[in-house]
């Protein structure tokens, strides 16, 4: 049986999840390409579990990476810059940027409240919507 996504989220972290990812894609590629050319030598295809590991280990990397933005959003506000510098950081407009960390901190409080523990209590999302302030901030 495959591992979820949720599973392997509690089980790794950027770091693994995106080598373990990086190991699996490349011996996909590798089979591919010896598949399409004998010469080339022999690798073993993903299994349907491997494959399906790989696909929930996207959806980590994109979960783990999503939050590390998020969290360095946090931190370009704390250190006081504008949501026009950090829509330029990230490469959008600052209406983007701030809509994009108010829906996480939003997202947060409703983690949080459907599981007790995760995301963040009322209290840090009261200081994090203080902190994100509005988008001409």
């Amino acid at each position: 049986m495959t591992a979820s996504p949720d599973e392997l989220e509690r089980e790794h972290t950027l770091s693994t999840a995106t080598t373990r990812y990086d190991e699996l894609r490349m011996r996909d590629a590798l089979a591919s390409v010896a598949g399409q050319d004998p010469e080339r030598g022999s690798a073993t295809p993903l299994s349907r579990d491997e494959a399906l590991e790989m696909l929930a280990l996207s959806e980590v990397v994109i979960r783990k990476a999503g939050y590390g933005r998020q969290a360095m959003v946090r931190a370009a506000r704390g250190a006081g810059a504008s949501w026009t510098q950090i829509g330029s950081a990230l490469g959008s407009s600052k209406q983007a940027a701030w809509e994009a960390h108010t829906r996480w901190i939003e997202e947060q409080g409703r983690q949080h409240e459907r599981t007790g523990y995760e995301g963040l209590g009322p209290d840090d999302v009261a200081s994090a919507r203080d902190l994100a302030g509005g988008p001409d901030s």
